[in-house]
């Protein structure tokens, strides 16, 4: 029995629901092509296993997690909007500012303006800074373009993301994130050029897999949601939706009404929104930075979503309005301090219920035999550090699909083999 790479005297929070962190100490692991082959304890770890493996990597004690999946982002934008930070905080209201040009249309002139070199390497950046953090999978929306060509620009630019690093990109179209200049006042308008025009060239050049829509007071309604949902989903396309992040407009209930992925924000969820999405399985996506960037008083109903066992997922909603967030560890703590979820809640949030939210549950998002070998090794001595700390990034090493893309750990297993000593030697005690 050989193996491409073999991890030993591990501690494992598998992160499956059965019991606390599916926590397996001194432990083992291991991957072959792409995938993981066998886990289980140390003591079980078959001999022909550690002589089989082309690699050995003892990590003392040491702990994997699955990848993190970082499940709402908005990564691919230009320009950014600090001046409108420092603005607001001068006190000028965002009416002011958008009547200066500024909000997201600011974002999206200059979103229109950059070429597609210019918006890669800018979000190549934040991508990285993700990255260095252990996540392997990111969803990258869509919507600071709102045209045809621009739309599109940027669900490029999310997958040579994707091509180009070593880490899995979901592309989701936002084009109902806003309503462009163009269509100022005539909002079905906008929403018929969406259906006529960019679902079909999405749809025949794979430019995506799933459609989100912003259904909110200040963007597109329920009925206008559901008119863009029943064209994706007869595209062959999945659904998403931000809802009830500034009022209770249905949009979770609708989502769940037609099997959403996800539905996001929900700071105003009602209780038969919760209900809706339990019955359909559809993740909560709590985004705590924007919250904390916004300095809402209200959350999302955390306890309500804990009742009716609906699943929450934690991402970082990195955009450069509301969530200028690098940090999917940031959002851990914040999920924790400011939304009050357990740590082992934050940490199923950016791993198990992350990976529903974009329906890859079946591949990643818990460390089990046959998924795929992304993981994460961490210098920690509990789980609970990763939602503890704060700027104290423990990441060791990252393994995607079975290869090592990030690690500050060498291979020991021919020294020990030569020097006659057994790996299993080395269980801690």
């Amino acid at each position: 029995m050989s193996c491409d790479a073999l991890w030993i005297n591990a501690h494992l929070a598998a992160m499956t629901p059965e019991r606390p962190y599916g926590v397996l100490r001194d432990a083992a692991l291991a991957v072959s092509r792409g995938k993981i082959e066998w886990m289980g304890a140390m003591k079980r770890l078959p001999p022909e296993m550690i002589s089989g493996a082309k690699q050995v990597f003892d990590i003392k004690g040491v702990w994997i997690t699955p990848g993190l999946i970082d499940c709402h982002t908005h990564l691919v934008y230009a320009g950014n909007r600090a001046k409108e930070f420092e603005m607001r905080l001068q006190g000028v209201s965002y009416e002011e500012i958008a009547r200066r040009g500024g909000g997201i249309r600011s974002t999206v002139a200059a979103t229109r303006a950059a070429d597609e070199d210019a918006l890669f390497r800018q979000s190549a950046r934040r991508l990285i800074s993700l990255m260095a953090e252990g996540v392997t999978t990111v969803e990258i929306k869509s919507g600071y373009g709102l045209d045809l060509q621009t739309e599109t620009r940027i669900l490029r630019v999310a997958r040579l993301l994707g091509q180009r690093f070593p880490v899995t990109v979901c592309p989701t179209y936002l084009g109902a994130h806003a309503l462009p200049p163009e269509f100022e006042g005539d909002s079905d308008g906008y929403v018929d050029f969406v259906l006529r025009e960019v679902l079909p060239k999405l749809a025949s050049e794979n430019l995506a897999t799933a459609v989100d829509v912003f259904c909110e007071k200040i963007a597109f309604t329920p009925a206008q949601t559901e008119r863009i949902f029943k064209a994706a989903i007869d595209h062959g396309l999945k659904v998403k939706v931000h809802a009830e992040q500034l009022s209770d407009q249905g949009g979770a209930s609708l989502a769940a009404k037609y099997g959403a992925l996800s539905a996001d924000h929900l700071e105003h969820l009602p209780d038969a929104g919760a209900r809706a999405m339990a019955r359909s399985g559809t993740v909560a996506v709590l985004l705590p930075g924007a919250s904390y960037y916004l300095r809402e008083s209200r959350i999302p109903p955390v306890e309500m979503l804990r009742r009716y066992q609906v699943p929450m997922a934690v991402s970082t909603d990195c955009n450069p309005g509301t969530s200028p967030v690098g940090s999917l560890l940031l959002m851990v703590n914040m999920a924790c301090t400011l939304f009050r979820l357990t740590p082992e809640e934050a940490l199923a949030g950016v791993t198990r219920h992350a990976a529903k939210a974009l329906g890859l549950e079946d591949r990643i998002g818990t460390l089990e035999k046959e998924k795929d070998a992304d993981f994460v090794v961490w210098d920690m001595s509990d789980p609970a550090e990763l939602a503890y700390s704060v700027a104290f990034n423990p990441c060791l090493q990252v393994i995607r699909r079975g290869a090592v893309v990030r690690s500050s750990i060498s291979p020991t297993s021919a020294l020990r083999r030569n020097s006659g000593e057994t790996l299993v030697d080395h269980v801690p005690r």
